[in-house]
Protein backbone atom coordinates (compact mmCIF):
# COMPACT_ATOMS: atom_id res chain seq x y z
CA UNK A 1 0.00 0.00 0.00
CA UNK A 2 1.33 3.71 -1.03
CA UNK A 3 0.79 4.98 2.32
CA UNK A 4 0.84 8.52 1.34
CA UNK A 5 -1.44 8.19 -1.14
CA UNK A 6 -3.77 6.88 1.57
CA UNK A 7 -2.66 9.70 4.07
CA UNK A 8 -3.91 12.18 0.87
CA UNK A 9 -7.06 10.14 0.53
CA UNK A 10 -8.15 10.46 4.41
CA UNK A 11 -7.24 14.10 3.65
CA UNK A 12 -9.23 14.81 1.37
CA UNK A 13 -12.44 12.88 2.46
CA UNK A 14 -15.67 14.95 3.47
CA UNK A 15 -15.83 11.95 6.11
CA UNK A 16 -13.43 13.18 8.26
CA UNK A 17 -14.53 16.00 10.61
CA UNK A 18 -12.76 19.80 11.42
CA UNK A 19 -10.79 18.34 14.02
CA UNK A 20 -9.78 14.99 12.61
CA UNK A 21 -8.22 16.94 9.46
CA UNK A 22 -6.20 19.18 11.69
CA UNK A 23 -4.69 15.92 13.52
CA UNK A 24 -3.34 14.84 10.10
CA UNK A 25 -2.75 18.47 8.83
CA UNK A 26 0.14 18.50 11.95
CA UNK A 27 2.18 15.33 10.78
CA UNK A 28 2.64 16.48 7.15
CA UNK A 29 6.16 17.00 7.71
CA UNK A 30 6.72 13.61 9.16
CA UNK A 31 6.64 10.96 6.94
CA UNK A 32 7.58 7.78 9.25
CA UNK A 33 4.26 9.28 11.28
CA UNK A 34 2.41 9.28 8.39
CA UNK A 35 3.53 5.93 7.12
CA UNK A 36 3.80 4.33 10.89
CA UNK A 37 -0.30 5.17 10.93
CA UNK A 38 -1.22 4.35 6.71
CA UNK A 39 1.56 1.50 5.50
CA UNK A 40 -1.67 -1.33 6.02
CA UNK A 41 -4.73 -1.78 7.82
CA UNK A 42 -4.72 -2.73 11.66
CA UNK A 43 -5.19 -6.62 11.25
CA UNK A 44 -8.10 -8.20 11.81
CA UNK A 45 -7.98 -11.62 13.57
CA UNK A 46 -9.95 -14.10 15.71
CA UNK A 47 -9.16 -11.01 18.67
CA UNK A 48 -10.74 -8.51 15.96
CA UNK A 49 -8.91 -5.13 16.59
CA UNK A 50 -6.69 -3.20 18.77
CA UNK A 51 -4.69 0.03 18.64
CA UNK A 52 -3.74 3.30 19.34
CA UNK A 53 -6.24 5.96 19.26
CA UNK A 54 -5.34 8.17 16.12
CA UNK A 55 -6.66 9.22 12.70
CA UNK A 56 -5.50 6.79 10.25
CA UNK A 57 -6.09 2.82 9.08
CA UNK A 58 -3.67 1.71 11.13
CA UNK A 59 -5.04 3.03 14.41
CA UNK A 60 -8.11 2.53 16.41
CA UNK A 61 -10.93 5.50 15.55
CA UNK A 62 -14.53 5.46 14.21
CA UNK A 63 -13.75 5.05 10.59
CA UNK A 64 -11.91 2.15 11.47
CA UNK A 65 -14.75 1.07 13.47
CA UNK A 66 -17.11 1.65 10.52
CA UNK A 67 -15.42 -0.17 8.33
CA UNK A 68 -14.60 -3.61 10.56
CA UNK A 69 -18.42 -3.70 11.77
CA UNK A 70 -19.27 -3.29 7.81
CA UNK A 71 -17.35 -6.32 6.97
CA UNK A 72 -18.79 -7.93 10.05
CA UNK A 73 -22.12 -7.29 9.50
CA UNK A 74 -22.17 -8.86 5.81
CA UNK A 75 -20.37 -11.91 7.66
CA UNK A 76 -23.56 -11.83 9.38
CA UNK A 77 -25.95 -10.93 7.15
CA UNK A 78 -24.36 -14.24 4.92
CA UNK A 79 -26.64 -16.19 7.92
CA UNK A 80 -29.59 -15.03 6.10
CA UNK A 81 -32.44 -13.67 7.62
CA UNK A 82 -32.58 -15.78 11.02
CA UNK A 83 -29.04 -13.99 11.18
CA UNK A 84 -30.26 -10.37 11.01
CA UNK A 85 -33.25 -11.14 13.45
CA UNK A 86 -30.99 -12.96 16.11
CA UNK A 87 -28.68 -9.83 15.99
CA UNK A 88 -25.60 -8.74 17.60
CA UNK A 89 -25.15 -8.12 21.43
CA UNK A 90 -23.05 -4.67 22.01
CA UNK A 91 -20.96 -3.83 25.07
CA UNK A 92 -18.33 -1.15 25.61
CA UNK A 93 -16.02 -0.68 28.42
CA UNK A 94 -14.17 2.96 30.74
CA UNK A 95 -12.09 3.82 27.46
CA UNK A 96 -12.28 7.39 26.09
CA UNK A 97 -14.28 6.98 23.04
CA UNK A 98 -15.90 3.25 23.69
CA UNK A 99 -19.17 4.42 24.17
CA UNK A 100 -18.92 6.60 20.86
CA UNK A 101 -17.58 3.68 19.22
CA UNK A 102 -20.10 1.46 19.79
CA UNK A 103 -22.64 2.96 19.37
CA UNK A 104 -21.22 3.72 15.42
CA UNK A 105 -20.76 -0.03 15.34
CA UNK A 106 -25.02 -0.05 16.40
CA UNK A 107 -25.52 2.35 13.71
CA UNK A 108 -23.79 0.53 10.74
CA UNK A 109 -25.52 -2.97 12.23
CA UNK A 110 -28.41 -1.25 11.90
CA UNK A 111 -28.49 0.26 8.57
CA UNK A 112 -27.54 -3.22 7.45
CA UNK A 113 -31.27 -4.73 8.88
CA UNK A 114 -28.92 -6.43 11.92
CA UNK A 115 -30.95 -6.24 15.23
CA UNK A 116 -28.73 -4.48 18.06
CA UNK A 117 -29.06 -5.31 21.90
CA UNK A 118 -26.60 -2.55 23.07
CA UNK A 119 -25.85 -2.12 27.00
CA UNK A 120 -26.88 1.06 28.30
CA UNK A 121 -23.17 2.10 29.27
CA UNK A 122 -19.97 0.00 30.32
CA UNK A 123 -20.06 -3.59 31.19
CA UNK A 124 -17.56 -5.85 32.01
CA UNK A 125 -16.48 -8.46 29.10
CA UNK A 126 -17.95 -11.57 30.32
CA UNK A 127 -21.44 -9.85 30.50
CA UNK A 128 -21.25 -9.31 26.83
CA UNK A 129 -19.95 -13.13 26.33
CA UNK A 130 -23.20 -14.02 28.32
CA UNK A 131 -26.02 -11.72 26.28
CA UNK A 132 -25.01 -13.11 23.18
CA UNK A 133 -25.97 -16.87 24.65
CA UNK A 134 -28.68 -15.45 27.23
CA UNK A 135 -30.73 -13.81 24.04
CA UNK A 136 -29.35 -16.08 21.33
CA UNK A 137 -27.84 -13.92 19.30
CA UNK A 138 -25.72 -14.44 16.19
CA UNK A 139 -22.81 -12.38 17.28
CA UNK A 140 -21.27 -9.88 20.01
CA UNK A 141 -19.18 -6.53 19.51
CA UNK A 142 -17.22 -5.27 22.50
CA UNK A 143 -15.10 -2.28 22.77
CA UNK A 144 -12.83 -2.72 24.33
CA UNK A 145 -8.58 -2.78 25.02
CA UNK A 146 -8.59 -5.07 27.78
CA UNK A 147 -5.46 -4.13 30.32
CA UNK A 148 -3.74 -1.65 27.68
CA UNK A 149 -2.37 2.14 28.53
CA UNK A 150 -4.95 4.12 28.14
CA UNK A 151 -4.36 5.19 24.39
CA UNK A 152 -5.48 1.91 23.38
CA UNK A 153 -8.53 0.94 22.49
CA UNK A 154 -10.18 -1.93 20.68
CA UNK A 155 -13.14 -4.16 19.00
CA UNK A 156 -13.70 -7.90 19.40
CA UNK A 157 -16.09 -9.64 17.96
CA UNK A 158 -17.72 -13.08 19.42
CA UNK A 159 -20.31 -15.90 17.46
CA UNK A 160 -23.11 -17.23 19.00
CA UNK A 161 -21.64 -19.86 21.23
CA UNK A 162 -20.95 -16.25 23.36
CA UNK A 163 -16.95 -16.66 22.43
CA UNK A 164 -14.58 -14.92 20.23
CA UNK A 165 -14.80 -15.45 16.59
CA UNK A 166 -13.43 -18.98 15.11
CA UNK A 167 -10.57 -18.67 13.02
CA UNK A 168 -12.97 -19.39 9.92
CA UNK A 169 -15.07 -16.38 11.06
CA UNK A 170 -12.01 -13.93 11.14
CA UNK A 171 -10.60 -15.13 7.87
CA UNK A 172 -14.56 -13.98 6.09
CA UNK A 173 -14.54 -10.83 7.40
CA UNK A 174 -10.64 -9.99 6.67
CA UNK A 175 -11.31 -11.20 2.89
CA UNK A 176 -14.34 -8.86 3.18
CA UNK A 177 -12.56 -5.92 4.28
CA UNK A 178 -9.72 -5.86 1.72
CA UNK A 179 -12.98 -5.45 -0.78
CA UNK A 180 -14.19 -2.34 1.25
CA UNK A 181 -13.20 1.28 0.91
CA UNK A 182 -13.33 2.50 4.15
CA UNK A 183 -15.37 5.70 3.62
CA UNK A 184 -17.92 4.60 0.28
CA UNK A 185 -18.94 1.49 1.12
CA UNK A 186 -20.07 1.34 4.67
CA UNK A 187 -23.97 1.66 5.62
CA UNK A 188 -24.89 3.90 8.42
CA UNK A 189 -27.93 4.71 10.31
CA UNK A 190 -28.40 7.38 12.91
CA UNK A 191 -28.88 5.45 16.28
CA UNK A 192 -31.98 7.39 17.23
CA UNK A 193 -33.37 6.95 13.80
CA UNK A 194 -33.01 3.31 14.62
CA UNK A 195 -34.28 3.08 17.93
CA UNK A 196 -37.70 4.35 16.66
CA UNK A 197 -37.17 1.72 14.02
CA UNK A 198 -37.26 -0.61 16.77
CA UNK A 199 -33.92 -1.90 15.45
CA UNK A 200 -31.84 -0.75 18.32
CA UNK A 201 -32.97 -2.15 22.16
CA UNK A 202 -30.75 -0.66 25.34
CA UNK A 203 -30.01 -3.37 27.46
CA UNK A 204 -29.88 -2.84 31.51
CA UNK A 205 -30.39 -3.82 35.03
CA UNK A 206 -32.38 -6.81 33.93
CA UNK A 207 -29.52 -7.99 31.93
CA UNK A 208 -27.16 -7.62 35.06
CA UNK A 209 -29.66 -9.54 37.34
CA UNK A 210 -29.47 -12.50 35.29
CA UNK A 211 -25.80 -12.55 34.74
CA UNK A 212 -25.36 -12.10 38.51
CA UNK A 213 -28.00 -15.04 39.07
CA UNK A 214 -25.64 -17.27 37.53
CA UNK A 215 -22.57 -16.40 38.73
CA UNK A 216 -24.21 -16.73 41.95
CA UNK A 217 -24.98 -20.36 41.48
CA UNK A 218 -21.28 -21.32 41.11
CA UNK A 219 -20.99 -20.58 45.15
CA UNK A 220 -20.12 -23.59 46.91
CA UNK A 221 -19.58 -22.71 50.18
CA UNK A 222 -21.64 -19.95 51.99
CA UNK A 223 -21.79 -21.15 55.06
CA UNK A 224 -17.59 -20.89 55.89
CA UNK A 225 -17.90 -17.44 54.32
CA UNK A 226 -20.80 -17.10 57.01
CA UNK A 227 -18.68 -18.39 59.69
CA UNK A 228 -15.91 -15.82 59.23
CA UNK A 229 -17.72 -12.81 57.85
CA UNK A 230 -17.39 -10.76 61.31
CA UNK A 231 -13.42 -10.92 60.45
CA UNK A 232 -12.57 -11.67 56.98
CA UNK A 233 -11.70 -8.14 55.48
CA UNK A 234 -10.97 -7.47 51.91
CA UNK A 235 -9.65 -4.88 49.51
CA UNK A 236 -11.05 -4.25 45.97
CA UNK A 237 -10.17 -2.31 42.44
CA UNK A 238 -11.88 -2.07 39.49
CA UNK A 239 -8.79 -0.01 38.47
CA UNK A 240 -11.17 2.75 37.06
CA UNK A 241 -13.18 -0.16 34.74
CA UNK A 242 -16.10 -2.07 34.49
CA UNK A 243 -16.06 -3.87 37.32
CA UNK A 244 -16.91 -1.47 39.56
CA UNK A 245 -20.51 -2.56 39.80
CA UNK A 246 -20.98 -6.08 39.41
CA UNK A 247 -17.96 -7.38 41.62
CA UNK A 248 -18.97 -5.31 44.88
CA UNK A 249 -22.13 -7.09 44.47
CA UNK A 250 -21.58 -10.66 44.09
CA UNK A 251 -19.08 -9.84 47.00
CA UNK A 252 -22.37 -8.29 48.90
CA UNK A 253 -24.41 -11.31 48.06
CA UNK A 254 -21.86 -13.74 48.88
CA UNK A 255 -21.82 -12.39 52.83
CA UNK A 256 -19.07 -10.74 52.86
CA UNK A 257 -19.62 -7.89 55.27
CA UNK A 258 -15.62 -5.93 55.27
CA UNK A 259 -15.37 -5.43 51.52
CA UNK A 260 -13.06 -1.88 51.65
CA UNK A 261 -12.96 -0.82 47.97
CA UNK A 262 -10.48 1.68 46.81
CA UNK A 263 -12.24 5.24 46.46
CA UNK A 264 -9.47 6.77 43.90
CA UNK A 265 -10.15 3.85 41.43
CA UNK A 266 -14.07 3.07 41.73
CA UNK A 267 -14.24 6.67 39.66
CA UNK A 268 -14.84 5.46 35.80
CA UNK A 269 -12.26 6.82 34.00
CA UNK A 270 -10.77 6.20 30.52
CA UNK A 271 -7.42 8.06 31.42
CA UNK A 272 -6.67 5.76 34.59
CA UNK A 273 -5.09 8.48 36.68
CA UNK A 274 -3.99 6.44 39.52
CA UNK A 275 -1.65 3.92 37.88
CA UNK A 276 0.47 3.97 34.63
CA UNK A 277 -0.91 0.62 33.58
CA UNK A 278 -4.60 -0.46 34.38
CA UNK A 279 -3.32 -4.03 34.55
CA UNK A 280 -3.71 -6.44 37.58
CA UNK A 281 -0.26 -8.38 36.39
CA UNK A 282 1.94 -5.32 37.44
CA UNK A 283 1.81 -5.44 41.02
CA UNK A 284 2.79 -1.66 40.99
CA UNK A 285 -0.58 -0.70 40.08
CA UNK A 286 -1.68 -1.96 43.55
CA UNK A 287 -0.13 0.31 45.99
CA UNK A 288 -3.38 2.34 46.94
CA UNK A 289 -5.43 -1.13 47.72
CA UNK A 290 -2.21 -2.16 49.63
CA UNK A 291 -2.11 1.43 51.74
CA UNK A 292 -5.89 0.44 52.18
CA UNK A 293 -5.07 -3.35 53.09
CA UNK A 294 -2.82 -2.32 55.73
CA UNK A 295 -4.55 0.65 57.44
CA UNK A 296 -8.02 -1.66 57.46
CA UNK A 297 -6.17 -4.91 58.73
CA UNK A 298 -7.42 -7.00 55.28
CA UNK A 299 -5.54 -9.93 54.05
CA UNK A 300 -6.42 -10.34 50.86
CA UNK A 301 -6.54 -7.97 47.97
CA UNK A 302 -8.52 -8.56 44.50
CA UNK A 303 -7.80 -6.38 41.09
CA UNK A 304 -9.92 -6.73 37.82
CA UNK A 305 -8.87 -5.04 35.00
CA UNK A 306 -10.24 -2.09 33.06
CA UNK A 307 -13.20 -4.85 31.20
CA UNK A 308 -13.29 -6.90 34.01
CA UNK A 309 -12.39 -9.86 32.31
CA UNK A 310 -9.12 -10.37 34.62
CA UNK A 311 -8.84 -10.31 38.22
CA UNK A 312 -5.40 -10.33 40.11
CA UNK A 313 -4.65 -10.91 43.89
CA UNK A 314 -2.57 -10.05 46.23
CA UNK A 315 -2.03 -11.23 50.07
CA UNK A 316 -0.39 -10.41 53.25
CA UNK A 317 2.36 -12.74 54.24
CA UNK A 318 3.74 -13.33 58.11
CA UNK A 319 6.20 -9.79 57.74
CA UNK A 320 3.03 -8.06 56.96
CA UNK A 321 3.90 -7.21 53.34
CA UNK A 322 1.65 -7.76 50.50
CA UNK A 323 2.86 -10.78 47.70
CA UNK A 324 1.73 -11.17 44.91
CA UNK A 325 0.29 -14.30 43.65
CA UNK A 326 0.98 -14.51 39.43
CA UNK A 327 -1.65 -15.84 37.17
CA UNK A 328 -0.08 -19.35 37.48
CA UNK A 329 0.02 -19.55 41.04
CA UNK A 330 -3.65 -18.02 41.52
CA UNK A 331 -4.88 -20.69 38.68
CA UNK A 332 -3.61 -23.35 40.87
CA UNK A 333 -5.07 -22.55 43.97
CA UNK A 334 -8.50 -21.47 42.69
CA UNK A 335 -8.54 -25.45 40.86
CA UNK A 336 -7.18 -27.51 43.68
CA UNK A 337 -9.80 -25.59 46.34
CA UNK A 338 -12.59 -26.01 43.51
CA UNK A 339 -11.93 -29.70 43.60
CA UNK A 340 -11.79 -30.03 47.40
CA UNK A 341 -15.52 -27.39 47.38
CA UNK A 342 -17.05 -29.47 44.72
CA UNK A 343 -16.49 -32.89 46.26
CA UNK A 344 -17.22 -31.37 49.92
CA UNK A 345 -20.65 -30.46 48.19
CA UNK A 346 -21.45 -33.21 46.20
CA UNK A 347 -20.81 -30.34 43.05
CA UNK A 348 -18.47 -32.51 41.46
CA UNK A 349 -19.49 -33.48 37.92
CA UNK A 350 -18.71 -37.77 36.50
CA UNK A 351 -16.03 -36.92 34.22
CA UNK A 352 -14.11 -34.29 35.31
CA UNK A 353 -11.86 -32.10 33.12
CA UNK A 354 -9.58 -28.89 33.83
CA UNK A 355 -8.22 -27.03 30.70
CA UNK A 356 -5.08 -24.65 30.38
CA UNK A 357 -3.12 -23.13 27.51
CA UNK A 358 0.17 -24.63 26.32
CA UNK A 359 2.10 -21.69 28.22
CA UNK A 360 0.18 -21.99 31.28
CA UNK A 361 2.27 -24.00 34.31
CA UNK A 362 2.38 -27.50 34.36
CA UNK A 363 1.59 -27.79 37.65
CA UNK A 364 -2.09 -27.36 37.21
CA UNK A 365 -1.55 -30.49 35.48
CA UNK A 366 -0.34 -32.17 38.18
CA UNK A 367 -3.00 -30.70 40.16
CA UNK A 368 -5.64 -31.76 38.10
CA UNK A 369 -4.22 -35.86 37.66
CA UNK A 370 -3.47 -36.32 41.26
CA UNK A 371 -7.17 -35.54 42.05
CA UNK A 372 -8.66 -37.81 39.40
CA UNK A 373 -9.33 -34.83 36.58
CA UNK A 374 -8.38 -35.33 33.18
CA UNK A 375 -6.64 -32.01 31.61
CA UNK A 376 -5.66 -30.81 28.09
CA UNK A 377 -3.66 -28.02 26.75
CA UNK A 378 -4.99 -25.46 24.24
CA UNK A 379 -3.80 -22.44 21.83
CA UNK A 380 -3.23 -19.31 23.89
CA UNK A 381 -7.00 -17.23 23.90
CA UNK A 382 -10.02 -18.11 25.29
CA UNK A 383 -11.72 -19.08 21.81
CA UNK A 384 -9.36 -22.35 22.16
CA UNK A 385 -10.29 -23.09 25.35
CA UNK A 386 -14.45 -22.60 24.63
CA UNK A 387 -14.29 -24.50 22.15
CA UNK A 388 -12.52 -27.23 23.66
CA UNK A 389 -14.77 -27.20 26.56
CA UNK A 390 -17.77 -27.18 23.84
CA UNK A 391 -16.17 -30.34 22.61
CA UNK A 392 -15.48 -32.03 25.64
CA UNK A 393 -18.69 -31.78 26.46
CA UNK A 394 -20.95 -32.03 23.57
CA UNK A 395 -19.44 -35.78 23.08
CA UNK A 396 -19.73 -36.97 26.50
CA UNK A 397 -15.59 -36.82 26.91
CA UNK A 398 -15.59 -34.68 30.36
CA UNK A 399 -17.18 -32.09 32.12
CA UNK A 400 -14.86 -28.98 32.67
CA UNK A 401 -14.93 -27.78 35.86
CA UNK A 402 -11.80 -24.71 35.26
CA UNK A 403 -10.20 -23.22 32.37
CA UNK A 404 -7.36 -20.74 33.07
CA UNK A 405 -4.49 -19.31 31.52
CA UNK A 406 -1.08 -17.50 33.06
CA UNK A 407 -2.43 -14.07 32.19
CA UNK A 408 -5.03 -13.67 34.86
CA UNK A 409 -7.79 -15.23 33.09
CA UNK A 410 -10.17 -17.74 34.71
CA UNK A 411 -13.79 -19.00 33.29
CA UNK A 412 -15.94 -21.50 35.44
CA UNK A 413 -19.64 -22.19 35.05
CA UNK A 414 -21.23 -22.59 31.39
CA UNK A 415 -23.02 -19.50 31.19
CA UNK A 416 -20.11 -17.44 29.50
CA UNK A 417 -17.39 -18.61 26.96
CA UNK A 418 -14.46 -15.84 27.84
CA UNK A 419 -12.97 -15.11 31.05
CA UNK A 420 -14.44 -13.79 33.73
CA UNK A 421 -13.23 -11.88 36.63
CA UNK A 422 -16.58 -11.19 38.38
CA UNK A 423 -17.28 -15.23 38.72
CA UNK A 424 -13.33 -16.25 39.51
CA UNK A 425 -13.48 -12.70 41.84
CA UNK A 426 -16.47 -14.91 43.64
CA UNK A 427 -14.73 -18.26 44.31
CA UNK A 428 -11.01 -16.40 44.55
CA UNK A 429 -13.01 -14.57 47.77
CA UNK A 430 -14.78 -17.83 48.79
CA UNK A 431 -11.62 -19.81 48.90
CA UNK A 432 -9.64 -16.57 50.73
CA UNK A 433 -12.33 -17.16 53.62
CA UNK A 434 -12.19 -20.70 53.63
CA UNK A 435 -8.73 -21.21 54.23
CA UNK A 436 -9.45 -17.98 56.50
CA UNK A 437 -11.96 -20.38 58.61
CA UNK A 438 -8.34 -22.56 59.13
CA UNK A 439 -5.73 -19.76 60.28
CA UNK A 440 -4.67 -19.35 56.78
CA UNK A 441 -3.40 -16.75 54.62
CA UNK A 442 -3.01 -17.83 50.41
CA UNK A 443 0.36 -17.54 51.02
CA UNK A 444 0.11 -20.50 52.88
CA UNK A 445 -2.05 -22.43 51.12
CA UNK A 446 0.30 -22.11 48.27
CA UNK A 447 3.10 -22.85 50.14
CA UNK A 448 1.15 -26.36 51.13
CA UNK A 449 0.23 -27.02 47.28
CA UNK A 450 3.77 -26.93 46.73
CA UNK A 451 4.85 -29.37 49.47
CA UNK A 452 1.93 -31.69 48.20
CA UNK A 453 2.40 -31.09 44.38
CA UNK A 454 5.49 -30.34 44.41
CA UNK A 455 7.65 -26.87 43.50
CA UNK A 456 7.11 -25.25 39.51
CA UNK A 457 8.16 -21.37 39.04
CA UNK A 458 7.33 -19.39 35.98
CA UNK A 459 8.25 -16.21 34.63
CA UNK A 460 7.11 -14.56 30.96
CA UNK A 461 9.92 -12.40 29.28
CA UNK A 462 8.43 -9.57 26.98
CA UNK A 463 10.78 -8.54 24.23
CA UNK A 464 9.02 -5.49 23.17
CA UNK A 465 9.15 -4.29 19.56
CA UNK A 466 6.98 -1.10 18.39
CA UNK A 467 6.17 0.16 15.26
CA UNK A 468 6.95 -0.97 11.59
CA UNK A 469 10.32 -2.11 12.36
CA UNK A 470 9.05 -4.20 15.16
CA UNK A 471 6.54 -6.02 13.30
CA UNK A 472 9.63 -6.49 10.61
CA UNK A 473 11.98 -7.95 13.50
CA UNK A 474 9.15 -10.30 15.65
CA UNK A 475 8.63 -12.40 12.26
CA UNK A 476 12.76 -12.09 11.63
CA UNK A 477 13.21 -13.68 15.32
CA UNK A 478 10.83 -16.10 14.56
CA UNK A 479 11.65 -17.30 11.31
CA UNK A 480 15.16 -17.73 12.84
CA UNK A 481 14.44 -19.56 15.52
CA UNK A 482 12.14 -21.82 13.12
CA UNK A 483 14.88 -22.70 10.97
CA UNK A 484 17.82 -22.78 13.01
CA UNK A 485 16.59 -23.94 16.39
CA UNK A 486 19.28 -24.12 19.05
CA UNK A 487 20.87 -27.24 20.64
CA UNK A 488 21.69 -25.53 23.87
CA UNK A 489 20.17 -23.21 25.68
CA UNK A 490 21.95 -21.64 28.86
CA UNK A 491 24.34 -24.57 28.87
CA UNK A 492 21.27 -27.32 28.89
CA UNK A 493 20.52 -29.28 25.98
CA UNK A 494 17.22 -29.15 24.22
CA UNK A 495 15.46 -32.38 23.83
CA UNK A 496 12.47 -31.84 21.57
CA UNK A 497 11.77 -28.47 19.30
CA UNK A 498 7.97 -28.41 19.08
CA UNK A 499 6.43 -25.96 16.28
CA UNK A 500 2.75 -25.53 16.49
CA UNK A 501 2.45 -24.15 13.23
CA UNK A 502 2.77 -27.40 11.45
CA UNK A 503 2.32 -29.78 14.67
CA UNK A 504 5.68 -30.54 14.38
CA UNK A 505 7.89 -32.31 17.15
CA UNK A 506 11.91 -33.08 16.54
CA UNK A 507 13.92 -35.20 18.76
CA UNK A 508 17.01 -33.39 18.71
CA UNK A 509 19.32 -36.08 19.16
CA UNK A 510 18.08 -38.50 16.51
CA UNK A 511 16.36 -36.02 14.24
CA UNK A 512 13.50 -37.71 13.76
CA UNK A 513 9.69 -36.01 13.65
CA UNK A 514 6.57 -37.10 15.60
CA UNK A 515 2.99 -35.21 15.71
CA UNK A 516 1.26 -33.20 18.20
CA UNK A 517 -2.70 -32.93 18.30
CA UNK A 518 -1.99 -29.30 18.44
CA UNK A 519 -1.06 -27.16 14.85
CA UNK A 520 -1.86 -24.16 13.14
CA UNK A 521 -0.24 -21.18 15.59
CA UNK A 522 2.93 -19.54 15.25
CA UNK A 523 4.29 -20.86 18.77
CA UNK A 524 7.77 -22.42 19.15
CA UNK A 525 8.59 -25.01 22.32
CA UNK A 526 11.78 -26.27 23.72
CA UNK A 527 11.82 -28.98 25.94
CA UNK A 528 14.49 -29.11 27.80
CA UNK A 529 16.76 -31.87 29.71
CA UNK A 530 16.29 -30.30 33.50
CA UNK A 531 12.65 -30.39 32.78
CA UNK A 532 11.96 -27.12 31.89
CA UNK A 533 10.06 -25.92 28.80
CA UNK A 534 11.18 -22.78 26.61
CA UNK A 535 7.93 -21.16 24.37
CA UNK A 536 8.07 -17.81 21.93
CA UNK A 537 5.35 -16.68 20.57
CA UNK A 538 4.15 -13.36 19.52
CA UNK A 539 1.62 -11.61 21.32
CA UNK A 540 -1.94 -11.70 19.41
CA UNK A 541 -2.52 -8.09 20.51
CA UNK A 542 0.39 -5.82 21.65
CA UNK A 543 3.84 -5.44 19.71
CA UNK A 544 5.68 -7.66 21.52
CA UNK A 545 7.05 -11.16 21.59
CA UNK A 546 6.28 -13.35 24.98
CA UNK A 547 9.21 -16.11 26.46
CA UNK A 548 7.64 -18.14 28.29
CA UNK A 549 10.21 -20.07 30.69
CA UNK A 550 7.95 -22.79 32.64
CA UNK A 551 10.70 -24.78 35.15
CA UNK A 552 10.60 -27.03 38.54
CA UNK A 553 12.82 -27.56 40.77
CA UNK A 554 13.29 -29.50 44.49
CA UNK A 555 12.57 -26.70 46.15
CA UNK A 556 11.10 -22.79 45.36
CA UNK A 557 14.73 -21.72 45.40
CA UNK A 558 15.52 -23.80 42.65
CA UNK A 559 13.08 -24.13 40.62
CA UNK A 560 13.52 -20.42 40.90
CA UNK A 561 17.31 -20.64 39.76
CA UNK A 562 16.01 -22.75 37.06
CA UNK A 563 13.88 -20.25 35.63
CA UNK A 564 16.71 -17.36 35.84
CA UNK A 565 19.32 -19.27 33.96
CA UNK A 566 17.21 -18.94 31.11
CA UNK A 567 17.06 -15.08 31.34
CA UNK A 568 20.12 -14.37 29.66
CA UNK A 569 18.95 -16.65 26.61
CA UNK A 570 16.44 -14.50 26.65
CA UNK A 571 18.12 -11.51 26.63
CA UNK A 572 20.74 -12.33 23.61
CA UNK A 573 17.08 -12.65 21.56
CA UNK A 574 16.73 -8.98 21.62
CA UNK A 575 20.15 -8.55 19.39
Amino acid sequence: MDFMKEYEKWLASPALSAAEKAELEAIKDDPKEIEGRFYGPLEFGTAGLRGTMYVGLHNMNIHVIRWATQGFADVICAEGEEGRKRGVAICMDCRNHSMEFARAAAEVCAANGIQVKIFESLRPTPELSFAVREYRCQAGINVTASHNPKEYNGYKVYWEDGAQLPPRHADAIAKRLEELDIFHDIKTMPYDDAVKAGLIEVLGEETDEKFLKNVMAQVNDAETVAKVADTFKLVYTPFHGTGHKLIPEALKRLGIKHLICVPEQMVIDGDFPTVVSPNPENPEGFYLAVDLAKKEGADFILGSDPDADRVGIMVRTKDGSFKTISGNQTGVLLLDYLIGAMKRSGRLPEKPVALKTIVTTEMARKVAEVNGLQCFDTFTGFKFLAEKKDKLESTGQGNVIFSYEESYGYMLGSYVRDKDAVTAALLLTEMAAWYAAQGKTLADALEGLYEKYGYYAEHTYNLVMPGLDGLKDMAKLMKSLRENPPTEISGVKVLQFKDYSDGSVTDCASGAQTRMELSGSNVLRFEMADGTSAIVRPSGTEPKIKVYILAQGKDAADAAANVEKYGKWVDSLKK
